[in-house]
C-alpha cells in the first residue's frame, strides 16, 4: 500500500467514525429531540478545544454476523479537552451506533479515559445514551461494566464525576451513575432502571409505564436517584458546564475563585423582616440564601426531592461555598429519612472536594411518626451527624430561628467542631419548644390547675422568654455572636477569609464505618 492509499484509508476510516450509524439514524436520533454523540460533546466543551482518542477503535465480536459489522469508534466517543478553561475529560455513548450498547472494546476507551483523568487530576463527564450491555459479547461486555465501576469507586473522593443521563440506562449500566457525583436527567428523553416494565408485568404482575418506573421526575422527586432535571439537551450540557464552575479539579486543589462583582459589605435590610416573629409561620429558606450570596446566584441540587432540606452551591467573596439549610415552608423544616440521606451525601461531597459548608438551621427536630422509626430514622439521621462531625473544611453556621432538641446538635452545631456559629435574634435554642416543654415540666400543676389554658399560656411565655432565645448558649460559647439579619452577608464572607488556612484532621484510620445502609419499602 503506497503512502497515499494509507492517507485514503486513515481518511476513511475518520470519516465512518464521525458518520457514526448513519445520517438516517442520526435523523431519528433528532427527530427523538436528542443530540448526536459529537453534537453533544461540541456543547460541553469551550468551542474548538475538544480532542478524540480511540477513534478507531473497534469491537473484536466474531459472532452473531458482528464480523461483518464494524464501525470506527464502536459506539462511544472519548475525549478530552476544556470546560470554563478548565481541562477535564468525557465520554459520549452514540446510540446510533449498536444503540449505543457497551462492548469489551467500548468499555475500554471508557476506562482509558478514566485513567487519564486519574492521572491528570481532572473532572470527568459521562453522556449515556446506551441499551445496556452488548448482549453478542456476553460476559466480555459484563466485564467491561465490572472494569468501569471498579474505577468510579477509586475515583469517589479524589476527582469530581458527573453522569448525564441523557437517553436509556438500564440493567447494570446503572450502577457507573449511581457511584458517581451528580447525575443529571433530560425530560421526555432519558430513563434508568435496573428492571424494565416487560420483565415487571412478567414477574411482578404490575402495569408501568418507563417514564413512571424510571423517568427523569421519578428519580428527581421520588427515588432520589438523579440531582437535576434539564429541559432538553443543551439544557441538561449548560448545567454541568454551571455544576463544574463551582467544583475543583481534584481534592488536592481549592475551587475555583470568580471574580466578586458583590461587593463583600452589602447589607441587605430585607432579611430583618424575612424571619417570621411567630415560630409556627413558614417563609422560604432560599430567599435568605439568595440575599445573602454573591449575585443571587443559588444553583440548588436535588431541588425536587426531599424538600424539607436545601442543599446546593453558591459563592461568597468569590469563593464556592456548599450550602446545607432547613426548609421552613415545607414539614416545618424537620429532619426526615430522606433529607437526612440527601444533607449527609452533600456534605462529604463538600468535605472530600474542599469546599466550606455554610449551614442555615431553623429545625424544630426530626419528623415523627411510626414510618420514620420504621424506616430507620435513628441511623439515617445519624448519616448527617457523622457527615457534619466528619467534615474538616471550614463550618459555619447561621441559626434562623428554631434549633431544638437533637436536630440542634446535627445540624453543624458548635459541639461537632464547626468553626463558627451565629444566631439570628429570632434563634430558639431549646431541648424542645415552649409548648411540648411546658406539658411536661408542668403536667401536674396543669391538671391541678381551674384554669389550665391560661395558666399553660402563661407558662409557655414565661419558657420562651427565658430559655427559647440565643442568649443563654452564647454566654457558654455555643453561639459565637448573635448578629442582625441584614450582616449576615459581610459575617459569612469575614468567617470564611478568616477560616481560608484552617487545618484539621481526623484520626489515622481506613475510613469510618458510617451508619449502614439497608434495603426497604418506600
Amino acid at each position: 500500500m503506497t503512502f497515499q492509499e494509507k492517507l485514503a484509508e486513515l481518511r476513511r476510516r475518520h470519516e465512518a467514525a464521525e458518520a457514526g450509524g448513519g445520517e438516517e439514524r442520526r435523523t431519528r436520533q433528532h427527530a427523538e429531540g436528542k443530540l448526536s454523540a459529537r453534537e453533544r460533546l461540541d456543547l460541553l466543551f469551550d468551542e474548538g478545544t475538544f480532542e478524540e482518542l480511540d477513534k478507531l477503535v473497534e469491537h473484536r465480536c466474531q459472532d452473531f454476523g458482528m464480523a461483518e459489522q464494524r464501525i470506527p469508534g464502536d459506539g462511544v466517543v472519548t475525549g478530552y479537552g476544556r470546560i470554563n478553561s478548565r481541562l477535564a475529560y468525557a465520554f459520549a455513548q452514540d446510540f446510533t451506533v449498536f444503540g449505543g450498547s457497551l462492548s469489551e472494546a467500548n468499555a475500554g476507551k471508557i476506562c482509558k479515559i478514566m485513567d487519564l483523568a486519574m492521572k491528570a487530576g481532572a473532572p470527568v463527564v459521562g453522556l449515556n445514551d446506551s441499551g445496556g450491555a452488548r448482549i453478542q459479547e456476553g460476559v466480555a461486555s459484563l466485564a467491561g461494566y465490572a472494569d468501569i465501576f471498579l474505577r468510579n469507586t477509586l475515583a469517589s473522593g479524589v476527582i469530581p464525576q458527573i453522569s448525564a443521563i441523557m437517553g436509556p440506562c438500564a440493567g447494570g449500566a446503572v450502577y457507573s451513575p449511581a457511584i458517581t457525583d451528580f447525575t443529571l436527567m433530560v425530560r421526555n428523553s432519558s430513563y434508568m432502571f435496573v428492571t424494565g416494565p416487560d420483565v415487571i408485568k412478567t414477574v411482578m404482575h404490575e402495569d408501568v409505564t418507563k417514564e413512571d418506573l424510571g423517568g427523569p421526575m421519578t428519580h428527581n422527586a421520588t427515588s432520589g436517584v438523579a440531582h437535576f432535571v434539564a429541559q432538553d439537551d443543551p439544557d441538561c450540557l449548560a448545567l454541568v458546564r454551571a455544576l463544574l464552575s463551582f467544583l475543583p479539579q481534584n481534592n488536592q486543589e481549592d475551587p475555583p475563585r470568580a471574580e466578586p462583582h458583590d461587593p463583600a459589605d452589602r447589607r441587605d435590610e430585607a432579611l430583618d423582616s424575612l424571619v417570621p416573629l411567630e415560630p409556627d409561620k413558614p417563609y422560604d429558606i432560599k430567599e435568605i440564601i439568595r440575599r445573602v450570596v454573591d449575585d443571587g446566584y443559588f444553583l440548588e441540587v436535588h431541588e425536587h426531592f426531599a424538600k424539607n432540606l436545601v442543599v446546593g452551591f453558591a459563592r461568597l467573596g468569590g469563593r464556592s461555598i456548599g450550602i446545607v439549610a432547613n426548609q421552613p415552608a415545607v414539614l416545618a423544616g424537620c429532619l426526615d429519612i430522606n433529607a437526612s440521606v440527601k444533607g449527609a451525601r452533600f456534605v462529604r461531597f463538600c468535605d472530600a472536594f474542599n469546599i466550606p459548608l455554610i449551614t442555615f438551621e431553623d429545625v424544630p427536630g426530626f419528623l415523627p411518626g411510626t414510618q420514620q422509626e420504621y424506616g430507620g430514622i435513628i441511623r439515617h439521621g445519624a448519616k448527617l451527624l457523622f457527615a457534619f462531625a466528619e467534615a474538616t473544611v471550614p463550618k459555619v453556621t447561621v441559626i434562623t430561628r428554631k434549633a431544638y432538641g437533637g436536630a440542634y446538635c446535627v445540624m453543624s452545631s458548635k459541639h461537632i467542631r464547626t468553626d463558627l456559629n451565629f444566631a439570628y435574634p429570632t434563634a430558639e435554642i431549646a431541648v424542645m419548644g415552649p409548648e411540648g416543654a411546658v406539658n411536661i415540666v408542668y403536667r401536674r400543676d396543669l391538671q391541678k390547675a381551674a384554669e389550665p389554658e391560661i395558666m399553660r399560656t402563661q407558662k409557655v411565655q414565661e419558657f420562651r422568654e427565658r430559655f427559647a432565645n440565643p442568649y443563654i448558649a452564647a454566654e457558654r460559647g455555643w453561639v459565637d455572636d448573635v448578629i442582625q439579619p441584614h450582616d449576615t452577608r459581610p459575617r459569612l464572607i469575614a468567617a470564611l477569609r478568616m477560616l481560608e488556612t484552617k487545618r484539621d484532621t481526623n484520626p489515622p484510620k481506613k475510613h469510618g464505618n458510617i451508619p449502614h445502609e439497608r434495603i426497604r419499602n418506600a
